[in-house]
């Protein structure tokens, strides 16, 4: 007898999303803005390890869409597709990093498959900077500790 096939898994966002302030601010401080024809974008490196901050698991993304997009259903709308736009490629996260989006309103009215287009270029944008990071912090000597002087 045969089994049915299963259906695909749906994956999922929630492990993959920032969720802290504190990590948008972080990631705002140590970004610069990017800009694309639909949103604009953050792409930083995430904390290393240390005793008070635990590490993220994986790659993070985050979405914002301001009260100046509009309305909140629209906003909700806009987050909903984007959403969906990188669920279907959380592979293309850069690994190590934390990504921040900014749809702009044309995100509304965006033909899905353009959206998802623009997606996947932003994601591979944002893994050849992340590798680009990488190895800058590679190749920087490591920082000497600070003695201080003898007092005399």
């Amino acid at each position: 007898m045969q089994t049915p096939p299963q259906p695909a898994r749906r994956q999922s966002l929630a492990a993959a999303r920032l969720k802290k302030h504190a990590d948008y601010q972080r990631a705002y401080a140590a970004s610069r803005k990017r800009q694309s024809a639909s949103m604009s974008w953050f792409l930083a490196l995430q904390p290393a390890p240390c005793a008070y901050i635990e590490p993220p698991a994986g790659p993070r993304v985050g979405l914002t869409a301001g009260k100046v997009i509009g309305k909140a259903h629209e906003r909700n709308r806009i987050k909903r597709r984007m959403k969906e736009a990188l669920r279907r490629h959380t592979g293309l996260l850069p690994q190590g990093c934390d990504l921040i989006l900014h749809p702009r309103r044309i995100v509304l009215t965006l033909e899905f498959a353009k959206l998802e287009a623009e997606v996947v270029r932003i994601l591979q944008q944002a893994k050849a900077e992340a590798a680009r990071l990488h190895s800058q912090t590679l190749k920087r000597p490591p920082a000497q500790p600070v003695r201080p002087e003898p007092a005399l």
